[in-house]
């Protein structure tokens, strides 16, 4: 009876996903007890090392899923107490999603089961012992003020400033600490841009678009207000013909086309969505063919999309643009303008930059492995961050010596056989190189005039063959995609830091000798979506694939859908879409 008990105790509170395992194994002729004894024990007997985590956006929220919280005292720091899935916020300005579906709460992202089963079997007579060992992550609410690297400490002000209480700052002590809190809007110092225009990085941002929009349709409506006047308030002007521009300009057509003009039809005729980009194309981070199809697209739908053109100040009334082409500076009046022109360094990884001798960097400068420059104990993932890659040509000499094994001056096939694996992990950019030139191996790049492999190459062989690799090197895009596969990789070091202390598992060190302790970070790119409105969007998939059209919509959606942290954001966020489908947007301004 208090094997049942304990049992029925541990049942009552257990999460869900622990009454399932428990109703299965009993179903499998097993008794389950509660047990554990053991756990504080162990807790004491090992001293966790502190890992603070600055910031819960892609990269903050991929490592803290994956890392396994049991070997380390996890802290996390940041000015949101949830995730937001952000490449939906241009669906949030317009009401196709609602806000609350694309947030999720850090403390629930990262809840562990944990329970310790004593299972005794009665038919073999066998104990089984299933356990899943204990952790916590503890979350402050507050901004990073202050990075002290040199003393191992973070000083950070709560988000609560007008409780005198909750507001003094406080400093964390850290082992290793991770940077994770992404970048903000560069205004490039166009005078007037903060004061007067909106931007789409949070949740709010997004929600003060929205209710942006409709205040320009009820302005509008309003008696004694002239013509001109009423088609200011309904110019909608879009700055940067990125992703986050595009999409927006896409959502904002729909928003009006399929619901607004029915409720405000008295104005239908004197809304106008304007796109300005300084480059000669939309959307240049793609192929050429999504940006002519998503140009095309545009000037059907009657966005009007101004290119060449450089913003030169913002007023609460006008944006001057100057065009590139003729020198010449235009005046354009507006009721709503969107500022969407790239990324640009938070003042606390500024000051951090200065402190570890990088500063005037657009980016904190990080290796292969995340670890800043600097700093042994320092790691940096997403936005913030930029991986300084190695180049191939630098190290040319120590490569060759390496796999020189018998010093004859050349390197036989065998000899460079065993160093080729290592090359291509340590420097990407040569498996890149390689895939330009439609080669498969470092060896196809040795070869004779009648296109044979060298049996034997010496130093100058090997540095010409190897010269137009790091043309190659390339900065990783500031996306989501980026910055989650980095937290990932981040986590899965810290997981198994300990065995690759021991057991390295990295490419050979061509200068000093041995194996790094990790295989470098190598990005992944998976295709890249830009939905265009209308039902229809384009898609830049892996192997040159381009699609776009209704087909490529649905895609997207169900692309979407599965990348949502959890089932309860995934079933609201395709409940919205539905909505939208039956009812329309949703146009109160609340």
């Amino acid at each position: 009876m208090t094997i049942l008990s304990s049992l029925g105790r541990a049942y009552r509170s257990a999460p869900l996903a622990s009454k399932l395992l428990l109703l299965g194994t009993l179903s499998g002729g097993s008794l389950v007890a509660y047990s554990d004894s053991n756990k504080k024990e162990e807790e004491q007997k090992q001293k966790k090392k502190k890992v603070v985590v600055l910031g819960t956006g892609w990269a903050g929220i991929s490592f803290l899923k994956d890392l396994d919280i049991s070997s380390y005292d996890v802290q996390v720091v940041s000015p949101q107490n949830y995730f937001a899935f952000t490449p939906l916020l241009p669906s949030v300005t317009c009401g196709t999603v609602e806000a609350r579906s694309i947030v999720e709460s850090v403390r629930n992202i990262t809840k562990k089961v944990c329970l310790n089963l004593l299972v005794y079997h009665y038919s073999a007579k066998l104990f089984f012992k299933i356990w899943q060992k204990n952790g916590e992550i503890e979350l402050w609410e507050a901004d990073c003020a202050k990075i002290d690297p040199a003393n191992n400490k973070v000083r950070c002000q709560p988000v609560f400033k007008d409780d005198p209480e909750a507001s003094q700052e406080f400093s964390l002590d850290y082992d290793y600490l991770v940077i994770a809190v992404g970048a903000q809007v560069n205004t490039f110092g166009t005078p007037g841009v903060l004061e007067n225009c909106h931007f789409l990085k949070e949740v709010e941002d997004a929600q003060r678009i929205r209710r942006g929009v409709i205040d320009c349709f009820e302005k509008a409506i309003l008696p004694g207000l002239t013509e001109e006047q009423r088609r200011t308030k309904l110019h909608f002007v879009i700055v940067g013909g990125g992703p986050t521009g595009v999409e927006f300009a896409a959502e904002l057509h729909d928003f009006i086309e399929e619901d607004i003009t029915k409720i405000y039809p008295s104005v239908k005729e004197l809304v106008k969505i304007t796109l300005i980009q300084s480059g000669d194309h939309i959307l240049n981070s793609f192929d050429e063919r999504i940006s002519s199809f998503a140009e095309q697209k545009f000037l059907r739908d009657g966005i009007d999309v101004l290119m060449g053109m450089r913003v030169m100040s913002v007023s609460d009334k006008d944006i001057s643009v100057k065009i590139k082409s003729s020198g010449e500076v235009v005046s354009l009046p507006h009721g709503l303008i969107l500022w969407s022109t790239g990324v640009g360094t938070r003042p606390v990884i500024s000051d951090l930059m200065e402190q570890v001798g990088q500063g005037g960097r657009r980016a904190l400068a990080t290796n292969e492995w995340l670890q800043v420059k600097g700093c042994e104990n320092v790691y940096a993932v997403g936005d913030c961050a930029s991986i300084a890659q190695r180049k191939i040509m630098g190290d040319i000499e120590n490569i060759f010596k390496a796999a020189d094994v018998d010093n004859s001056g050349t390197l036989t096939e065998e000899e460079l056989q065993e160093v080729v694996d290592d090359i291509v992990v340590r420097y990407p950019q040569v498996e890149l190189y390689l895939k330009s030139k439609h080669m498969r191996s470092i060896r196809d790049l040795l070869t004779d005039s009648e296109g044979d492999p060298k049996k034997e190459v010496d130093i100058k062989a090997f540095e010409s063959a190897l010269s137009g690799v790091d043309s190659q090197m390339k900065s990783l895009p500031a996306t989501a995609q980026v910055a989650a596969q980095q937290g990932s990789y981040l986590a899965k070091c810290f997981n198994k830091m300990e065995h690759c202390k021991e057991h390295p598992e990295g490419p050979k060190r061509f200068r000093t000798g041995g194996h790094h302790q990790f295989r470098p970070f190598q990005y992944k790119h998976f295709g890249q979506f830009a939905p265009l409105g209308g039902d229809q969007a384009a898609a830049e998939l892996p192997g040159d694939w381009v699609s776009a059209g209704r087909s490529t919509q649905w895609l997207w959606y169900s692309v979407y859908a599965s990348k949502q942290v959890s089932w309860r954001t995934r079933a609201l966020v395709v409940s919205d879409w539905t909505r939208r489908y039956i009812f329309g947007r949703d146009s109160s301004r609340i």
